[in-house]
């Protein structure tokens, strides 16, 4: 029961990050360095290089992320894994029409 005349109300802690949390706001430096200003399109090649891939799966254990498949069509053996995965990701990046998307697009000749 309460007490007539006094109010209860409850009080909301903001928390404060320590100074050793991590920042949400960096980046973990996956994709090909860029100079300030010039966006991440085709500059920064369209994707993820071997380096940050390798960068990645050491970070996120399992991970069984791999690098764009560069080799012309023409090349590929229809059938094979490395021509199953490149036209699975031209089907499924048919749709990516920012700057960065179609560089990436080129990259993996789609």
């Amino acid at each position: 029961m309460g007490f007539p005349g006094k109010r209860l109300f409850t009080i909301k802690l903001k928390l404060m990050p320590s100074k050793n949390a991590p920042s949400k706001k960096k980046s973990k430096g996956y994709y090909a360095k860029v100079k300030k200003g010039s966006g991440t399109g085709s500059k920064a090649g369209g994707g993820m290089t071997a380096k940050g891939v390798k960068k990645y799966r050491k970070d996120n254990p399992g991970s069984k992320l791999k690098t764009a498949v560069t080799t012309p069509p023409s090349k590929l053996k229809k059938g094979s894994k490395a021509w199953k995965r490149r036209k699975s990701f031209c089907a499924r990046s048919k749709s990516w029409t920012s700057e960065r998307g179609k560089a990436a697009r080129r990259k993996w000749n789609c």
